[in-house]
């Protein structure tokens, strides 16, 4: 399994923006209602101000993939048995995601107030999520699936007032240009772009794997050699 083969294409091969994954049962459901409450806290709280949005949610990013890959390495260590490379697959999740917080540090500046609001919401929400994935792993991803299409409506605002000229389209951080390998003139809608694309991709990843729980997580046992 490639991220190819997950990720949601149009038919000129450029992602999926716009995808979204219907809800299917119960816990579909109450996934994306939570969600859209902690979307509705966030506009609240942030409004147009994306780049300090951006530092808070990015560090609560980071933590499903962390967690995920965490205990899907305890079940395959209890289970003696391969993890499809779900362990891998979501701790570079979690490593992309705090890519995009060091990037977003150096754009927006976050105030001392934010710094302590990133120790407050990021306690409780890795709490939080750690066992919402010990007791329900499928509505874990679901979540985080929801998570990332809340991420890339952000974003595309967010690019909808650079474009109009209500936040400064300065430099990339040379962080970013090194990690995206982006042109050495590159500004911060070059940066929003890339990072909506990273978004994308953990959509469509996390809403997979929620899928794959249907029936129950791959976990290949190992043979023993003769």
């Amino acid at each position: 399994m490639t991220d190819a083969n997950i990720m949601k294409l149009l038919p000129d091969g450029e992602i999926d923006l716009a995808y979204h994954y219907a809800p299917k049962d119960m816990r579909d459901r109450i996934a994306l209602g939570f969600v859209k409450i902690l979307r509705f806290f966030a506009d609240t709280f942030f409004a147009k101000r994306y780049g300090h949005r951006a530092v808070v949610l990015e560090t609560v990013a980071a933590v499903p993939g962390m967690v995920g890959g965490m205990l899907q390495h305890m079940r395959c260590l209890r289970r003696m048995c391969d993890d499809d490379n779900w362990i891998r697959t979501l701790l570079d999740e979690a490593e992309n995601e705090r890519m995009h917080l060091m990037t977003f540090i150096e754009i927006a500046q976050p105030s001392r107030f934010e710094r302590l609001l990133v120790l407050f919401v990021q306690g409780m929400f890795f709490n939080c999520f750690f066992l919402l994935y010990l007791f329900s792993p499928k509505t874990a991803h679901r979540v985080v699936g929801y998570f990332e299409e809340e991420a890339i409506i952000s974003y595309n605002s967010y690019l909808q007032e650079i474009d109009a000229g209500n936040h400064e389209n300065v430099a990339a951080p040379q962080i970013a240009i090194d990690y995206w390998n982006l042109p050495v003139d590159a500004t911060l809608r070059d940066v929003v772009i890339a990072v909506r694309a990273d978004e994308a991709n953990h959509r469509d990843v996390n809403h997979h794997y929620a899928n794959e729980y249907k029936n129950s997580a791959p976990c290949h046992t190992l043979k023993h050699s003769a």
